[in-house]
């Protein structure tokens, strides 16, 4: 391997002291990367939308800057990519859907506008599952992506091309979006880290709706560290978003020299309410005696949850994709949208208001439960998913096929219990099945805990390190 290709797999925070130093250039950087998406995306199909010419600009004109005694944005040079439905000037937004094709933003979303500010170099658009609907890998527009560590297997979703994108070198930062585990998801499945902040702490314009209470952009990056380089960057109010939490002033990469000992961890293999696949429940098992052996009290404990996943369809997956999409207009586009995707929208269009709000408080109780949990512990810690992931033209794991279709698409998940809790949650990856698939562990944490989740995630990264990894993409 070259010099210039481990340029792609140079960690952002070192990354970035070589740039601000300049004994690297932005524009060696670019061609870097460039060279390793031309090698490895067509086999991916990680990045839709890519325009190396203008990467390139971009590349030298951050160069120059430097080269002209300009001081050094934090994340000068340093490349990120954006969920292809994130708006960002003249880029597509159009989320997979077919009949959006030449959908093109005529704005920057605040987390686009200020990764660009920050002084990143933006590479292009990832791919994701269709309308961000489930955790698959494809959509009728783009394709599929692959997992970056077997070929032919998904890469989990929403945010598909990100994690996939990620994990094979293809540029050190990721923007993606999670209203259900969308980040966690594809960071657990391909073998790298993603962070779901707390509600409000990086601003969402995305949805039309001002007060979507479970959706959230978070890094996705292959350490602890480069997560909070980015939230860094991307972290603090916003006038376009009523929820946004005021900017704080905190410096998220002194959360990674922060000690965890002492600190009390409750374990669940399951949540009290799934059926784990005894491989990842085994991984993780032996991924907590690393928090042991930093001096942290682990105990198996979960919230006493019951039918988080009735809750979350009901007042939150099929109510929302019926008001955002109207299938009466999607029903003659067969071939062209998800049939499961039709399916959410008509069992959310069949929902009485009644249901909804009862769903919404029992939302509520899901949030009590935890937060009274959370009072005996600092962290809660689980697996990512259920079951491993699978061939990517499969809409779920085998053991799945033929259940209801909530089943079908949050049976396999672990993740969406903190989207309801909108509390902060990270996945970190623990190891490799016997089939050499790549597994994730959450570490999640109290209300508006960030920078004491992202303390945990350094913490065991620094006791089992796993960057050092690299996927071979054939």
């Amino acid at each position: 391997m070259s010099d210039n290709e481990e340029l792609c797999w140079m960690p952002a925070v070192e990354l970035s002291r070589h740039i601000a130093a300049r004994e690297i250039t932005p524009l060696e950087v670019a061609e870097a990367v460039l060279r390793r998406i031309e090698e490895v995306n067509p086999a991916l199909n990680a990045l839709v939308f890519h325009q190396p010419d203008q990467v390139i600009r971009d590349a030298k004109i951050l160069t120059e800057q430097l080269a002209g005694g300009a001081p050094a944005g934090p994340l000068h040079g340093i490349p990120y990519s954006l969920k292809e439905g994130c708006a960002a000037e003249g880029t597509p937004a159009t989320s997979g859907i077919v009949a959006h094709r030449d959908r093109i933003a005529d704005r920057d979303e605040p987390v686009a506008a200020r990764l660009k500010s920050a002084g990143g170099l933006f590479l292009g658009k990832t791919n994701a599952a269709e309308a961000g609907y489930c955790a698959l890998s494809k959509n009728h527009l783009y394709g599929a992506t692959h997992n970056a560590w077997k070929h032919g297997y998904t890469a989990g979703g929403s945010s598909s091309g990100a994690g996939a994108a990620v994990a094979a070198g293809l540029g050190q930062l990721a923007q993606g979006t999670d209203g259900g585990g969308s980040v966690r998801i594809p960071a657990a499945v391909n073998g790298v880290v993603g962070f779901k902040p707390s509600l409000g702490r990086i601003p969402q314009t995305r949805l039309p709706g001002r007060f979507h209470s479970f959706i959230f952009h978070g890094p996705i990056t292959r350490t602890v560290g480069d997560a909070a380089l980015m939230m860094n960057a991307v972290a603090g109010f916003d006038p376009g978003d009523p929820l946004s939490l005021p900017t704080d002033g905190v410096d998220y990469l002194t959360a990674l020299d922060t000690d965890i000992d002492r600190t009390r961890i409750a374990w669940s293999p399951d949540l009290g309410f799934a059926d784990v696949d005894p491989e990842i429940v085994r991984l993780c098992e032996q991924a907590l005696t690393a928090f042991e052996d930093l001096g942290c009290v682990v105990e198996q404990a979960h919230p006493g949850w019951e039918h988080p996943g009735r809750v979350m369809w009901e007042s939150v997956w099929a109510p929302t994709y019926a008001a955002m999409l109207d299938a009466a207009d999607w029903d003659a586009q067969t071939g062209q949208v998800d049939e499961q995707l039709l399916a959410v929208m008509h069992e959310g269009a069949s929902l009485s208001v009644r249901q909804v709000q009862r769903a919404d408080a029992a939302r509520g109780l899901i949030f009590d439960q935890f937060s009274r949990f959370m009072q005996s512990f600092d962290f809660f810690v689980t697996p990512v998913t259920t079951m491993q992931t699978f061939p990517v033209d499969d809409f779920c794991p085998a053991p799945l096929a033929g259940a209801p279709l909530t089943e079908q698409i949050l049976g396999w998940l672990l993740t969406y219990p903190f989207n309801l809790t909108t509390t902060p949650v990270i996945s970190v990856p623990v190891g490799f099945t016997s089939a050499g698939l790549p597994v994730g562990l959450q570490i999640a944490g109290r209300l508006r805990a960030d920078f004491e989740v992202l303390s945990a995630a350094a913490a065991f990264e620094r006791a089992r390190p796993w960057a050092q990894h690299r996927p071979v993409i054939e």
